[in-house]
């Protein structure tokens, strides 16, 4: 109207106001500017409703994080959040988690607490997971028992240090992580041995040596029931101690000790995919540790590719953790010799101590996955919730309902990479087809290109936060889906855009529609386009990336999943 107005206005200057006048000149005037008014009216209809069609996130810079106080009030009396979830879900998915909440919120977006479930539930699935990372941890230190039993070779029986396998310490001092067997051959990668004379003799006393010779000596079978006497009168305060390092961990071990080898077995968790349900994971009475010559060659395969990866770990998140940036050096090379860390001389003592966590959490998957067991990239994705996480064991719960979806990035069949990179090719082909015919010509129409955005899942293209924001939203989608959040209408209609639990995939597919202009006018092969792809890194805007994420969930989602 405003503008019809001032068109009115206008004409009526030219044409000398109402009662001037006039002739075919004039009409002919009038009638343009009528048109050209028209026309203008039309253009700022159009222009508003297209507004009115943006993503609901188009405004997603504006809204602020979770904070600690909304945290607090989301919850009833009880410990129950108020509405199932649904504010939670809302919020983070809008503006992320305020970094002093993330070690809180985090258990409940990646599914280790249920969003329906109250304090005294959350106790429990808490002492239950603590009581499973700890056998998921003794087990990794049962395999190596297995293979000296299975080799039949004498055990190191002494405190004392084999100097191929000695690990210096600050002050000069060799570590007691020792190569089991006396020989003139050394292994290429460290026995497990050696971890169980670190692990459960490091800073204890009678009773640990005890478990120490124990584990040495008698075959697993006995090994239970030798220790059962010498680590009941440590249970109770081992189940009080918080796990909140590598070595706080090895002190509970004995604690599980007791019940006898087949009843340990028999609660050992594993991942589980029973009942059709990929993401399920539960506690499989059924499962047994391996002991076949291929499982124990895999894991001592998966033992050496961890422990080099953890060395070479980065240092991006230790302004995210200033508790473990200050670990002091004796501390870190306690942490070290718990799980016979080896080359870590010429790291900082806060990057041995995360090291260390990483070698203790991904040997502890490698046993609970068997079928993934550890592939490099799995590093970089354990390593920002560490950051967060301080205690190992939930660190641990964390990164498997992390990996629920993650998992399938890992498989040697590559199965699930494929048809994630399916998936970007078809968002790419119906919201740019003549992007995508230009990928046809150069034979990329596969996408593999963003091969790496999608197994480590950006991580390597954007900074630490922002890798952390892009997860959190991810999340948030994936626990909306798992709780039934999104239903209903009203439901859907709360959460805005529709959650999807392939968000990621979504946000791949804009970042390379960012960049069609020059991939169309300047690239001629697909190595160029990878090159493009990998010098992302620092360059992308994470809030716009989620922004045009959420228009293409907005518009694609229907034709897509």
């Amino acid at each position: 109207m405003w503008a019809w107005g001032c068109v009115e206005r206008v004409a009526a200057g030219l044409l000398g106001g109402p009662l001037a006048g006039g002739g075919r000149w004039n009409t002919a005037v009038a009638v343009g500017v009528t048109a050209a008014a028209g026309l203008a009216v039309v253009a700022i209809v159009v222009s508003s409703r297209r507004g009115g069609l943006k993503s609901p996130w188009w405004r997603r810079r504006r809204n602020a994080p979770l904070t600690a106080q909304e945290w607090h009030g989301l919850f009833s009396p009880e410990g129950k959040l108020q509405d199932g979830g649904v504010k939670l879900v809302k919020k983070v998915r809008s503006g992320g988690i305020e970094p002093s909440i993330r070690a809180l919120v985090w258990p409940f977006l990646l599914g280790v607490y249920s969003l329906d479930s109250s304090e005294v539930e959350r106790d429990a699935v808490k002492a239950q997971n603590r009581k499973g990372y700890l056998l998921l941890r003794k087990h990794c230190l049962r395999k190596s028992a297995y293979n000296i039993e299975e080799r039949k070779q004498p055990t190191n029986k002494t405190a004392g240090v084999n100097p191929a396998g000695s690990i210096s310490s600050e002050k000069g001092e060799e570590s007691s992580c020792v190569s089991p067997v006396e020989s003139e051959e050394v292994p290429e990668n460290p026995s497990l041995e050696e971890a169980i004379s670190t692990e459960e003799g490091n800073g204890r006393l009678s009773t640990e040596q005890e478990l120490q010779d124990d584990t040495s000596e008698t075959k697993p079978e006995q090994m239970d029931e030798n220790q059962s006497s010498s680590s009941s009168s440590n249970e109770d305060e081992s189940e009080r101690s918080d796990v909140t390092h590598v070595e706080a961990s090895h002190k509970d071990l004995a604690s599980v000790c007791e019940p006898s080898l087949d009843d340990e077995q028999e609660s050992i968790p594993r991942y589980s995919n029973t009942g059709g349900n990929m993401d399920e994971i539960e506690v499989s009475k059924a499962a047994r540790p391996v002991k076949s010559a291929r499982a124990t060659e895999d894991f001592e395969t998966w033992q050496r590719i961890i422990r080099l990866d953890a060395v070479r770990a980065n240092d991006e998140w230790v302004a995210y953790s200033p508790s473990q940036a200050s670990v002091s050096r004796e501390k870190a090379i306690e942490s070290a010799k718990a799980v016979c860390l080896k080359d870590y001389e010429h790291l900082e003592p806060y990057r041995v101590h995360h090291a260390s966590r990483l070698v203790a959490i991904l040997e502890a998957y490698a046993i609970y996955d068997q079928e993934i067991g550890y592939c490099q990239g799995m590093s970089d994705l354990l390593a920002p919730l560490l950051a967060v996480l301080e205690e190992d064991d939930e660190a641990f719960w964390c990164f498997a309902g992390f990996m629920r979806k993650a998992r399938h990035n890992f498989r040697l069949d590559e199965v699930g990479i494929r048809r994630q990179l399916n998936m970007v090719a078809r968002i790419i082909k119906y919201k740019d087809f003549h992007l995508y015919r230009h990928l046809e010509m150069l034979q990329a129409e596969d996408c593999f290109f963003v091969y790496r955005m999608v197994v480590v899942m950006f991580r390597r293209e954007l900074t630490f936060e922002q890798t952390l924001c892009l997860w959190e939203v991810m999340w948030a989608d994936q626990a909306a889906n798992r709780a039934g959040i999104a239903n209903s209408s009203w439901q859907r209609m709360r959460l805005g855009a529709p959650p999807t639990d392939d968000l990621l995939l979504y946000a791949i597919a804009a970042s390379v529609l960012q960049k069609r202009k020059l991939i169309i006018e300047s690239y001629s092969s697909m190595d160029e386009i990878i090159r493009e792809c990998n010098s992302m890194a620092g360059q992308l805007d994470i809030w716009k990336l989620l922004d045009d994420a959420h228009d293409l969930v907005v518009t694609l989602h229907n034709r897509i999943e």
